[in-house]
């Protein structure tokens, strides 16, 4: 239902979105990750349709965001990071604008607005003026706005900023039971909600998509991406080693149940045949500097690639909890 081929946007001469496809069909929630600067938001409005493409092609339920834009946008239900509001108006009042203006009629508005509402958990405050709610309030209005229609396609950037635990479990439950009827692409710097409801997960970098799939194919993508030296000795020698060898992208330590893992990260066309002659020449390396070498480890086993471990190797910053770790 959202086709994204070859899209590409550049502001000037700088390139924010680089032949970036993927696509999410009905029954899918794909969640859409990257860090700040990515390309993310800059996608999500291109597929909106609120900023042209400087090439490639998004289609919405066959239709064309460019050549057919109101039909494309008829199927859309889009929530963008810290949606606008008409903050003076209240919350029922709001949605009943909001349906009329995307053409729902008028003897089934009010319905469509009291389910959104129940949907959206802002019932409750329906009769309160926006501008009153608290920030979590304001994006499940926001969300109550981008399901009011009932479209086929929902495209949320960052839907559950601002919200607490509670409110955020609400959402997961309200995507999952639209979900088997909608094809919903989720923005999210949660990897706990990503972890939680996405059916297959696409990943953006330096905007180009770095990797999509399923958890599972990404974890064993990431496996097969580098190789942890387990040892006991100093952290900043064993990471220094690294620099003597071109086929490492990145490294990093990890400190687990006492001892190290030296985290080698391969780069782009380093075999396995290579990888494994580097691995043994670097372990040599820190035996003679005196480091003990206690065997390697297959990454996302031993050190858990989980989605915080992929999401860091994909996008080329050292995991969270991998102080001594540096970009090479």
């Amino acid at each position: 239902m959202i086709n994204v081929s070859g899209l590409t946007k550049h502001y000037g001469g700088y390139v924010a979105v680089d032949d970036v496809s993927f696509a999410v069909d009905c029954g899918e929630i794909v969640g859409f990750l990257g860090p700040n600067g990515a390309g993310k938001s800059t996608t999500l409005r291109m597929l909106a349709g609120f900023i042209g493409p400087t090439s490639g092609s998004v289609s919405l339920s066959g239709h064309d965001v460019v050549s057919a834009p109101m039909k494309a946008k008829q199927t859309l239900g889009y929530m963008p990071e810290s949606a606008p509001l008409y903050t003076e108006m209240r919350v029922a009042e709001y949605l009943r604008f909001r349906a009329s203006i995307k053409g729902v009629a008028r003897r089934e508005r009010a319905a469509a607005v009291g389910l959104s509402m129940e949907r959206a958990r802002v019932a409750d405050v329906r009769d309160v003026r926006i501008g009153e709610l608290s920030k979590g309030y304001r994006q499940r209005v926001a969300l109550a706005d981008a399901i009011v229609a009932d479209p086929p396609i929902l495209v949320l950037d960052e839907p559950t900023a601002g919200m607490d635990p509670n409110q955020i479990r609400d959402v997961r439950d309200l995507l999952r039971e639209l979900s088997p009827r909608k094809a919903i692409l989720l923005s999210t710097h949660i990897l706990g909600e990503v972890d939680a409801i996405c059916t297959r997960i696409v990943v953006l970098a330096k905007g180009r998509v770095a990797m999509a799939g399923t958890l599972a194919e990404l974890t064993s993508k990431a496996r097969t991406a580098g190789t942890g030296i387990r040892f006991r000795g100093a952290k900043d020698l064993a990471q220094a080693l690294t620099l003597a060898f071109p086929e490492i992208a990145k490294s990093g330590v990890l400190e687990r149940d006492g001892e190290c893992v030296l985290c080698v990260y391969w780069r782009d066309g380093v075999d396995g045949i290579r990888s494994a002659d580097v691995t043994e020449s670097l372990m040599e390396r820190m035996m003679t500097a005196k480091l003990k070498v206690r065997g390697t480890v297959e990454l996302g086993e031993r050190t858990g690639a989980d989605l915080e471990e992929i999401f860091a190797s994909l996008t080329r910053r050292p995991p969270a909890d991998e102080p001594h770790g540096q970009g090479q």
